[in-house]
């Protein structure tokens, strides 16, 4: 098209031009673009930078990183305006955000892309991206009714010694819902067990040793398709050993749910034949889809 295309720090400014190209990302899926609804909120914060790539009269891009830990930094809300794709301009943001979060310590830069959008996948693996694992989720109903057949404790080492022995965890590469950035994953670790338990947010499912484990990871407020709010309780994962455990633990979680008020509920778990399965044989809803986490080993060049 011949328009200079130039990657800047975005602004409060950029609302409406950013607003243009994203409101309808995902027209013809009954999800909506989040961006339009937090920009203001969303790019503020010493612990993230969000660029755009600004081509003059309207802008071709927009993409977030945000340093999670020490070393994790994650990917988020990268949208390329229809009328710039195939220019390579997803590649040059992503690029620009690898350089930001090795330059601020970070060895390792994730994101999350929904397994249906098939463009954001090779988008990813162009950029450099690998596979890392896949999730889904678990949407138990709250009940303050619901009685677990196992005992139920908050036992951090207990936790710990599932998590680092379990199956859930080399699926998962020692990832969960982060703490603090909704919809992103980091790596799970016996302090953030130890946070949990100090708040009464830690299910340990024992019974003659460890059987499984979920830890509460926030509680928020969402509108439903409706427009009304709902109280929502999210799990940052769920460990089990077997099928008996995860139903033990999916009692437990609906219980928990139910006392902190809770309308709806997620957790993930991890997307294997197994975890997804037992799932269904406790009789708990499942997400249609599965959602991919991909990642980038910033200690290698990616030039």
């Amino acid at each position: 098209m011949g328009v200079t295309i130039e990657l800047r720090e975005a602004t409060h400014d950029d609302y409406e031009a950013v607003v243009a190209f994203t409101e309808g990302t995902w027209a013809d899926r009954e999800q909506r673009d989040y961006i339009p609804q937090v920009y203001h909120d969303w790019i503020d914060g010493d612990d993230r930078y969000t660029i755009v790539a600004d081509a003059g009269d309207q802008l071709a891009g927009i993409v977030q990183c945000v340093m999670l830990t020490d070393w994790e930094a994650w990917g988020q809300g990268i949208r390329v305006n229809p009328d710039f794709r195939g220019q390579g301009v997803a590649s040059r943001m992503t690029t620009e955000l690898f350089d930001w979060a090795r330059d601020h310590g970070a060895t390792v830069f994730r994101n999350m892309v929904f397994s249906w959008n098939v463009a954001g996948l090779g988008s990813s693996r162009a950029a450099g991206y690998d596979p890392i694992t896949e999730f889904r989720w678990a949407h138990p109903d709250p009940d303050a009714d619901a009685e677990p057949q196992m005992t139920v404790t908050d036992d951090v080492n207990a936790a710990w010694k599932f998590w680092t022995g379990s199956d859930a965890r080399t699926h998962l590469q020692g990832l969960a819902l982060d703490f603090e950035e909704s919809w992103a994953l980091s790596e799970l670790t016996r302090d953030d067990l130890q946070r949990s338990a100090e708040h009464g947010e830690l299910l340990v499912v024992q019974d003659d040793g460890a059987h499984g484990f979920a830890t509460v990871c926030r509680e928020s407020e969402w509108k439903n398709e409706a427009g009304e709010p709902e109280q929502w309780v999210e799990y940052a994962v769920g460990a089990w050993e077997d099928v008996d455990a995860g139903r033990a633990l999916f009692t437990e979680i609906a219980r928990d749910a139910a006392e902190r008020g809770a309308d709806r509920t997620r957790v993930l778990i991890p997307e294997t034949a197994r975890f997804v399965s037992d799932t269904a044989y406790c009789r708990v809803d499942i997400s249609d889809e599965p959602d991919f986490v991909m990642g980038m080993d910033l200690t290698r060049e990616y030039r």
